[in-house]
């Protein structure tokens, strides 16, 4: 037999009750939950950025982010909701590299998954406590989502991960907005049957249980460009694209239909200074179609704290160990100038 079982992990019901959120926060992340559901229900007009790092490797880099990102908030908060990307799994095309805070709390060390459960757990609620901003994370392991279940108030499916039922199924239980990215093929009949899934109710088995859901009325499409059979990124943010997106998902009559556009990935041809551009041309085609500006409610960004990328044993502070991002100061001036265009 292939595995060897080097220790059992704890229940998540066993962690959440070592590490609880408080009451406080629980109301504030209501609130919070309320507000960003308000954009998917059309009763908001506010426009969301689900902003962060490509990967939360650091503690401390990370709190210090968001903290410059509550700090933003306020500025800007009666055009935008900022959701901070807290990504604690990283999906790797080869299996190989650095997978995430939760594989490797130190990404010096060897995986050490037990520790990693705590670590992720002990990153979200700092962060929460700190800034108040309650924040997205990326689905990559459903098994993993119960450990953070109480503090999430966005889940993303990756394009790695949209075609598996598994993820499906588990998305159509959540209580918060999930994204579900279109695949790397680009394929948007894909996307939307994903989507479809997910706001459909079930019944599977799931945490050892035989489970019923009911549905998740705020599955929706994340456009994060294509990858062809060569190898080239293809972008699918341009308004033609958009057009046709919104002409497909409107034909199928799903709960509370929303776009939101990934700046970076393919989109951006993995050349993360493109992304201000890019988020420029979404904005441009909000305003020139009212069914794009009714459909496109956000925009997902790549950055924190430094530019650029660096590897593992880099040592700069605040600077990504996996997909290059933006630096706090270009972060800061295109927060600004979609708060003014939205």
């Amino acid at each position: 037999m292939g595995f060897q079982y080097l220790r059992k992990l704890p229940d998540p019901e066993e962690v959440i009750h070592q590490m609880p959120l408080e009451g406080h926060l629980k109301a504030l992340k209501a609130e919070r939950d309320r507000q960003i559901k308000a954009v998917f229900e059309r009763r908001s007009d506010r426009f969301l950025l689900l902003i962060g790092p490509c990967s939360a490797h650091d503690e401390d880099a990370v709190c210090e982010y968001v903290n410059r990102l509550a700090r933003l908030q306020e500025e800007v908060k009666d055009r935008l909701i900022l959701v901070p990307r807290i990504y604690t799994n990283k999906p790797r095309t080869t299996g190989l590299g650095y997978k995430g805070m939760l594989h490797q709390p130190n990404p010096l060390e060897e995986p050490k998954i037990l520790e990693g459960v705590y670590a992720i757990r002990r990153l979200h609620l700092r962060a929460l406590r700190e800034s108040h901003l309650t924040a997205a994370d990326e689905m990559l392991y459903p098994s993993n989502y119960p450990y953070l279940e109480d503090l999430l108030s966005y889940v993303a499916v990756g394009a790695r991960s949209v075609e598996n039922q598994e993820h499906r199924l588990t998305a159509s239980g959540f209580d918060v907005p999930v994204g579900m990215k279109n695949p790397t093929s680009g394929d948007i009949e894909v996307m939307l049957n994903s989507i479809q899934a997910a706001q459909s109710p079930h019944v599977f088995s799931y945490k050892g249980w035989e489970v019923k859901t009911t549905g998740n009325p705020y599955a929706h499409g994340i456009l994060r460009g294509a990858v062809n059979q060569y190898g080239q990124n293809i972008p699918n943010y341009h308004y033609e694209d958009l057009v046709r997106v919104s002409e497909a998902y409107l034909k199928r009559n799903l709960a509370n239909p929303t776009i939101v556009v990934d700046t970076n990935h393919a989109n951006s041809n993995k050349d993360y200074l493109q992304q201000p551009r890019i988020a420029m041309e979404v904005l441009r085609s909000r305003q020139y179609n009212p069914t794009l500006k009714e459909l496109v409610r956000a925009l997902m960004i790549e950055s924190f704290l430094e530019d650029g990328s660096q590897p593992p044993d880099g040592g700069r502070f605040g600077c990504s160990i996996t997909d290059p991002c933006l630096g706090w100061q270009k972060t800061e001036a295109l927060v600004r100038e979609i708060a003014e265009r939205v």
